[in-house]
């Protein structure tokens, strides 16, 4: 497991990076960066100090739209960590029908093999390639049963066995590999030998026991061994099929299981959303399954625990946790105080401002400009946003917001949405035109449904 980019991340670069995609939120991208520095220091010191130290969890506190989930997912991209967002309102206390959240651990560990998987995929992707080329040399240099030819047809002035067949194998395999690098045989029919799973779909999709750590697919492998069958594809087919195959026996799972453990508990991630919805006004924490049971089966992960999955025990004490919610008919004092102690950095995000729209429409690394340029670019069209059109937009998403129920910066894409609607409808037939958006078209456009107030709740 690399960790190498994480560990020459400064807190100034992290933030940095976090500018390219989210725009002002200073005070919660700083306590981000702090917090995943602080895994790092974490990882200098010896292991008697480091096991000791918690993460630094935290809650972010601020309306939909400004910026928590994107910050919590570049944060995850910019160091290869493992990450899971999930919503707290999907998960049931323990003994009810619905996902308890231990499922939130197994789920972050299955993304993280995934992950370690890929990796060690691509580091023998070239391996593989070498030993599929040979394997499918090998099926090629085979008489095909379905018809008299054997290989090597370019040069053959006849189909009958006798003029093949007295060549040397090695000049025959030399030239057949020099037409299958140049691709000349990708529709050339060859037949391979495939493995099938003989395991019954009911055992493999039996919920309920990955609670328990156990890899039913894994277990009955030994009962229920793969059936080899001989199958008739076209040689780019085959070179996927046997791709797969290959590169399945050059990784070891098990080593792969444990590097993956290792990252969750080391540089995971977890993103609880909406976890305001889950508290009780006036911190009261009756029996109610959805909210304050929730909260207290969330406590023993965030508090440090080891839970059971199918790749191994999985202790929970050092993944970061970051918990985000509106907290608009709640407060955070209204969490379980346990709960609240283990999220000792609180953020809150400021609602965003006109300028803050408007920022955010041309700074960012995937702004919505630069998108939609590149859509329509697709079609031949070139469109041009003048600076006044901008600003335009950016008054009209604020005031939607105030007047309205307040979504941030998602309401730039629907009024965006709006704005283009026809010149996307009329796009391919506007090839090799420059279209101008201009603060005159802003309002052409919008004007009919910014007059009509219940239009506008529809629409925008």
């Amino acid at each position: 497991m690399s960790l190498i980019m994480e560990d020459s991340l400064t807190p100034e670069e992290i933030v940095e990076e976090l500018n390219k995609y989210i725009v002002g939120q200073n005070e919660a991208k700083k306590c981000v960066a702090i917090a995943l520095r602080n895994r790092i220091r974490r990882r200098m010191l010896p292991p008697d100090i480091a096991e000791e130290i918690t993460p630094k969890n935290i809650i972010m506190i601020g309306p939909t739209g400004v910026g928590k989930t994107e910050m919590a997912r570049r944060i995850a991209k910019l160091t290869n960590a493992p990450f899971l967002k999930v919503e707290a309102t999907k998960f049931t206390e323990v003994g009810y029908v619905g996902r308890d959240v231990e499922s939130i651990i197994r789920d972050l560990t299955e993304l993280a093999v995934r992950m370690e998987k890929n990796e060690r995929i691509k580091n023998q992707e070239e391996r593989a390639k070498e030993i599929v080329e040979e394997r499918i040399l090998d099926y090629l240099l085979v008489p095909n049963p379905y018809s008299l030819e054997y290989e090597d047809t370019a040069e053959q002035d006849s189909l009958r066995v006798d003029v093949v067949w007295p060549k040397s194998p090695s000049s025959t395999r030399e030239k057949l590999r020099e037409k299958l690098k140049k691709g000349e045989l990708e529709e050339r029919f060859v037949e391979i030998e495939v493995e099938e799973s003989t395991i019954p779909l009911g055992i493999i999709a039996g919920g309920g026991m990955e609670s328990l750590g156990i890899d039913f697919q894994d277990l009955f492998s030994g009962v229920f061994p793969p059936r080899k069958k001989r199958r008739k594809v076209k040689v780019k087919e085959a070179r996927e099929i046997l791709f797969n195959q290959e590169v399945q026996k050059l990784i070891d799972m098990e080593e792969i299981s444990g590097e993956a453990i290792k990252r969750v508990e080391e540089t995971g991630i977890v993103f609880i959303d909406e976890i305001d919805k889950v508290v009780s006004p006036e911190g009261g924490y009756g029996p109610d399954v959805s909210r304050g049971g929730v909260q207290r089966d969330l406590l023993p992960i965030v508090e440090g625990s080891t839970v059971l999955t199918k790749y191994g025990p999985v202790k929970t004490n050092h993944i970061l946790f970051i918990a985000a919610g509106a907290f608009s008919h709640t407060k955070p004092s209204d969490l379980l105080p346990e709960l609240q102690g283990r999220f000792p950095i609180r953020v809150e995000l400021s609602p965003l401002s006109e300028e803050d729209l408007y920022h955010i429409l041309i700074e960012p690394f995937n702004s919505l400009t630069k998108q939609y340029k590149a859509l329509l670019g697709t079609e031949g069209v070139t469109i041009e946003f003048e600076d006044s059109a901008l600003r335009e937009i950016a008054r009209i998403s604020y005031e939607l917001n105030q007047r309205m129920e307040n979504i941030g910066a998602r309401r730039l894409h629907t009024v965006m949405e709006r704005l283009l609607q026809d010149i996307s409808f009329h796009a391919p037939r506007l090839s090799g035109e420059k279209v101008v958006i201009s603060r005159d078209y802003v309002l052409r456009e919008l004007a009919d449904v910014l007059e009509d107030e219940d239009v506008t709740r529809y629409i925008l």
